[in-house]
Parts: structure tokens; sequence; C-alpha cells
């Protein structure tokens, strides 16, 4: 993707300076593991990791790489706001307030709760802020076989695709009928939820091609397959089981941001009255 000239947003928090690296002593498969069950399976898995590393620590400098992973995500949050602050008054009738994107290292907190490398990129209606630890691309890409900085920015974009939900009430909305049904009709409208997201950041995609480079969706694409559910079970060594599924399969994630990709629009990202997902 190419960042050279993009402007880097200004709605950045950065709090990697300071705190603690959770799970330094957990590696390899189980990190890998702990890391699905938290992320994909929508569990908090911060305690399982505290203790491992994850104290307190004196504020520190940050590493090149770890300068270079802020600048690229600040530069492509900035071309989310400059997307959905069009389409949303040219499309949608209203103004785009666009989220603010917090950087953290190993564990923060957050009003949705407490939030490591264990829970994986997520989004949190209540202060409408999306919160990135960068560790997460290595972990994208060495570890769920996601590669290239496409498959980073998608992951960005995924983040972005929730506060729009929020923003157009649809999160909200979506949280009340949760609450008023089992657990896998409630595992049912996440993933519905989920692969919209996916769309959405389809959408995204088709309004920045200008700045793609060959092979920039392939690798979008690829990293929907790699964190698929069915995908994440079995890697997991589990048989998938469809009723605790929360984000879709690894067919529907890659389809649902093809489609949002190749029609540009909005509309065909209603994944809630889609008879087939």
């Amino acid at each position: 993707m190419r960042l050279k000239n993009v402007r880097a947003s200004r709605n950045v928090e950065d709090r990697r300076r300071t705190g603690g690296r959770a799970g330094a002593q957990i590696g390899g498969v189980g990190l890998l593991i702990v890391l699905a069950i938290g992320y994909f399976a929508g569990v908090d898995v911060t305690p399982l990791l505290e203790g491992q590393g994850g104290q307190q620590s004196a504020p520190r400098e940050l590493s090149a790489e770890e300068e270079r992973a802020a600048e690229f995500s600040s530069r492509v949050l900035a071309t989310t706001e400059q997307v959905w602050g069009q389409v949303f008054p040219e499309h949608l009738g209203r103004q785009y307030t666009p989220p603010v994107l917090v950087l953290y290292s190993g564990v923060t907190q957050s009003p949705c709760g407490g939030a490591s490398g264990a829970t994986g990129p997520f989004y949190c209606p209540a202060d409408k802020k999306a919160y990135l630890d960068t560790e997460f691309f290595a972990t994208l890409s060495r570890q769920l076989g996601a590669k290239g900085d496409f498959a980073a920015a998608y992951v960005i974009a995924h983040e972005v695709a929730h506060h729009v939900q929020n923003e157009l009430g649809i999160l909200g909305q979506v949280n009340q009928r949760r609450q008023a049904v089992g657990e896998a009709q409630a595992n049912a409208l996440t993933v519905r939820l989920e692969l919209q997201a996916d769309c959405l950041s389809g959408v995204w995609a088709q309004a920045v091609d200008g700045l793609l480079e060959p092979g920039d969706i392939d690798e979008a694409l690829n990293a929907a397959r790699m964190i698929g559910d069915d995908r994440l079970q079995r890697q997991a060594g589990r048989v998938p089981q469809p009723h605790t599924f929360t984000h879709g399969t690894s067919e529907q994630r890659s389809r649902w941001f093809a489609t949002g990709y190749k029609s540009g629009d909005v509309n065909q990202c209603d994944t809630f009255s889609a008879r087939k997902l």
C-alpha cells in the first residue's frame, strides 16, 4: 500500500511507552492457542497472561520497528477518515466523527474491559476507540499466515468498520438483540456483525484503490481466510463447531470483503437481511 504521501491521523493515542508486556513467558504454540481463544472466541484471557511478565514497567523508548508500526497505523487510519468522511454525507446523509486509535504494548484498560495482546485488536463502543497492540501485526504474519502490509491495513479498517456500525446505530441494536436470546443465537448475530465489518472494509479498500499495489487485495483476502473461525478452531486442534463461531468462516469472511470491494456500496453490506452468509 502506497502511504508515503498520505497524511498521518491526529486521532491516535499512543500508550506504548508505559505498561508491561503481557505473556512474555508464553511462547510458540501456547501463545498462539491463547491468542486464538482470546480474540476469536471472544473471551478475555488477560488473567491467564498476568504474571507472565505483564507487570508495569518504567517508561521506555520505542524501537524503530514500533515507530514504523505507529506511522503505518496512523496513515491507514487517515485513509479511513477520508473515505468515511465522504461516504457518510454523500450516501448516508449524516456527518462522520472518526474514532481514536489506541496503540498499546502488552496490556491496557478500556471501558469495555482489559485489553491485551491476547484479546487482539478490538473496538470499544463505550469510548469510541479502537485498540491495537502493534505486536499483533507480527502475530498476523508469522503465526496466523496473513502476510503483507495490506493484511495489517485490513485489520485496522475492520476495527474502524465497527465504529461505522456504531455511528449508524447498528452496534447498539445488535447488542440489545444479543441480550434477549440464547448463546447460539447471540453468536449468530455476532457473526453477521463481523461479516458486515468485513464488507465495509472492502468498501474502504475500493475507495483507496489508487493507493493499492499489485497483490494488496490478495493479501486482504488471505488475511480474511486465515482468521476464519473454522480455520482457527482447526489450528487449535478442535473440530469446528459452527454454533460457537463469532466471526464467520474463512470462506464467508473473504467473500464478504470481496463483496464490499467489488461493489464499493455500503448498501451491499446488509448481512442482517442476507439469506446466505
